[in-house]
Order: structure tokens, then sequence, then C-alpha cells
């Protein structure tokens, strides 16, 4: 039985809308720092794990909890964000800039399109949510903390209260109103226990 922490990155250049460049490189704002040292703070105890996205605004939110329970067993997984579109959307661009581009990738809901062959499908966030479940149940740690991401976060939240797996055209339409009806806001904790049986419990943010 493992208990996990899900915590969103703080603050980025991208959720302030501000120029970004590549998705992956986004840094966090003075804000989103501020955000990462407070996540200190909500620890009791020290993780077993922290776990961490490949994504840069994930990484410097996980830096001031490394920092603190150093040395600490530090592990990077996929579990960065569901870029869906393709990241040269993201050259020099803000968020509302990007919004048509965004909308009308979810009017043509297709579970399988890569954006412009560039972009996350649908099809492949499921797999690597279901790919990080299977993970969490069987890993030994005690207790572990993983830094990731808004729309991966929730839609990891959305399969396990939900149950679906398949990545159909409906499924694809219930997740993307699951996130707008569900914020998870910057620096946000999701507390969970993996049971290895196939079961999660909830804490809450």
């Amino acid at each position: 039985m493992s208990n996990v922490w899900f915590i969103r990155h703080g603050e980025s250049i991208s959720n302030a809308n501000l120029p970004t460049g590549d998705p992956a490189e986004s840094s966090l704002t003075e804000k989103g720092f501020a955000e990462a040292e407070r996540i200190v703070g909500a620890f009791v105890d020290k993780p077993d794990l922290i776990v961490v996205s490949p994504y840069l605004r994930a990484r410097q939110t996980a830096v001031p909890t490394i920092t603190h329970f150093s040395p600490i067993a530090v592990e990077e997984w996929p579990v960065f964000e569901f870029t869906y579109l393709h990241p040269q959307r993201y050259n020099g661009t803000r968020g509302s800039e990007r919004g048509p581009f965004a909308q009308a990738y979810w009017q043509r809901n297709d579970p399988h399109e890569k954006e412009m062959g560039g972009g996350e499908s649908f099809t492949e966030l499921m797999t690597r949510i279901q790919q990080l479940i299977d993970r969490l149940h069987q890993h030994p740690a005690d207790t572990i903390a993983v830094f990731s991401h808004g729309l991966f976060l929730r839609g990891l939240l959305w399969m396990l209260i939900t149950g679906i797996r398949a990545p159909t055209k409906d499924a694809m339409r219930r997740y993307h109103h699951f996130v707008q009806g569900v914020l998870m806001p910057n620096g946000a904790i999701l507390k969970t226990t993996f049971n290895g049986r196939h079961s999660v419990t909830f804490g809450g943010f």
C-alpha cells in the first residue's frame, strides 16, 4: 500500500499568459517559485520517493521539497503534461493566442489525432495514465510525492473515479467536460492511497 501525493506545479509563464517557447521548458514565475516553497510545509513526514515530470516547471516545483528532505530518492517518470497541440504552436505565443487551436482540437474530438503530426493524442494520454496507475499499485514505497501537471493529474483523477479505460470519442468528450468543471490550482495537492488491489482511497485537495 502506498500513500501518494499528486502535486501540480507552481504557476508557470504559460499559466500567466506570457509568451512561451518549448512547452517542456516553460519556467515558473516568481509566484510559482513561492508556491513551490509553500508546498514543503504540507509535509509532516519525509516521503520515501519523489517522482518528477521531465518538464522544467514540475522539476522546479520539486526542488524545495527535495532540498528540504535531502538525501532522498528522486526518479523521473513520464508524468508530463498532456500537450495535445504541436510544440510549434508554443513558439513565442501566449495561451490566449493558442486558444483557437485548442478549441478546434476539442471540437474535432478525435482520440487518435496527433495535432499537426506532433501533439500527443488522447489515446496516448490514457495509456500513460493507466501505466502510472499500474505502477503505483505495484510500488513498494510507503509514501510517494508526484510532481506533475494539471491536465495529466485531472485525467488520472477522472479515470480513477469513472473507471473509463477505452479511449473512445465519448471518453474524450467526457474527459474534456471533466477538466473544464474540476479545477486543480497551481501548487494543489491531491492525497490518495493505492492499496495494491486496484482500488484507490482519496483524501482531498
